[in-house]
């Protein structure tokens, strides 16, 4: 049976996915990541039912990089009996100007991909490290890249462009967007969930530590809260969001900073972290009474709502509004305060349905939808990969 290795991998964990194809589609066998990676290392698996295949513990010493971490979980898989992987997808953050679809990796792409860096530091490097690990181990294997930036891609060029010199949009710097995996599978989904707002005016909220917006017009992406870099739009756990330029000329020209500096505190000291000097996760700061951490709560719900307005906006209207993600997905408390803030819009919560995590959080005489659906960029790029090896086949 042909399978398909699906790899995520981040700065501090690795996730990964096995996929067999059943019937001409994929279907999840295996689910697991790597995470604590240098810290408190530990693999965790299971398959299609939920039952568990691994949860082992390692000492910071054996996993104390991405490489690590990626031998490991090789050494694990090889350990299943029955496994023949045909192919690996990767989720990759930036696809740059010139990738609007999913791409077979070759040398040249690989070089192209490793441009954008810059643009995507917490997330780039450790994406393109996987590929190259398999290069060197599996060179005949295919491998696929499929780019949060894709779905995005089919913008309007003044929806897209900055205010600045025209030469520098000519060059690559212009709004991107990012996320566009998951929602590329949240607008696949609504036409069997909502099939009455579908084609329509939505909003999805993708809520976790990474954290934008965008709007759907008929299933498309017609405009989303971030933009060159995933800094921009709703603040997100370790990074500010949207942010006047000028605070970066501030540090540079008044405190001293140097770019390196200020790219750490922009991608690991801002945020929720930074505004409430608890934490980053939004569970903590739930939980907790102190005043840091309310604040952080309060300005995440106000931008987010502003934001919502801004897309409303863009749309001429909204017909359904979408939370998906692990805040959007399983913290209660903040789909109720972003809910209240769309009233206006014409959003009424179901405050049990809410509470329960019900599919669809409105009231029956809601003119807005409200719902809850969770995100799966996994089967995403399974369905990207095997439909590109398969018409390469």
């Amino acid at each position: 049976m042909e399978t398909i290795l699906v790899v995520n991998a981040g700065s501090s964990s690795l996730k990964f996915q096995l996929f067999d194809v059943v019937a001409g589609a994929p279907q999840r066998r295996i689910r697991g990541q790597l995470d604590g990676i240098g810290v408190d290392p530990r693999l965790r698996a299971t398959d299609a039912a939920g039952v568990l295949l691994v949860d082992r513990a390692y000492p910071p010493a054996a996993i104390v990089d991405l490489p690590t971490a990626i031998e490991a979980t090789r050494a694990w898989l090889q350990t299943l009996g029955g496994v023949e992987i045909h192919a690996i997808g990767h989720r990759v953050v930036h696809g740059g100007p010139d990738f609007d679809r999913p791409v077979l990796i070759d040398e040249a792409i690989l070089g192209q991909l490793a441009r954008f860096q810059s643009l995507a530091p917490l997330h780039q490097p450790n994406n393109l490290a996987p590929i190259r690990l398999a290069m060197d181990i599996a060179p005949d294997r295919a491998q696929v890249a499929c780019f949060d930036t894709s779905f995005h891609r089919g913008h309007p060029a003044f929806a897209d462009c900055y205010a600045i010199p025209r030469a520098l949009y000519d060059e690559g710097v212009r709004r991107y967007g990012f996320h566009g995996l998951s929602y590329e599978y949240i607008a696949d989904r609504l036409p069997e969930i909502a099939p009455e707002v579908a084609r329509g005016r939505v909003i999805v909220a993708h809520l976790g530590s990474g954290a934008s917006m965008c709007a759907l017009l008929d299933g498309r992406s017609i405009e989303s809260t971030m933009g060159f870099t995933a800094l921009d739009g709703l603040p997100m756990g370790t990074r500010p969001g949207q942010l006047d330029p000028g605070v970066v000329l501030h540090l540079i020209e008044e405190k001293g900073m140097t770019a390196a500096e200020v790219t750490r505190l922009l991608y690991n000291g801002s945020g929720l972290k930074g505004l409430s000097g608890v934490s980053n996760d939004m569970r903590d700061l739930l939980a907790s009474d102190d005043p840091g951490a309310g604040l952080a709560i309060d300005h995440f719900v106000h931008r987010a709502s502003l934001h919502a307005g801004g897309l409303a906006a863009a749309l001429g209207g909204l017909d359904a509004f979408v939370f998906t993600a692990g805040v959007g997905e399983h913290a209660a408390p903040i789909r109720t305060r972003i809910a209240e803030r769309l009233a206006w819009l014409g959003a009424d919560l179901d405050a049990a349905a809410n509470e329960a995590g019900a599919p669809r959080i409105s009231t029956p005489d809601s003119r807005v939808a409200l719902l809850v659906i969770p995100t799966d960029e996994e089967l995403m790029i399974a369905r990207h990969t095997l439909a590109l090896i398969g018409s390469r086949a």
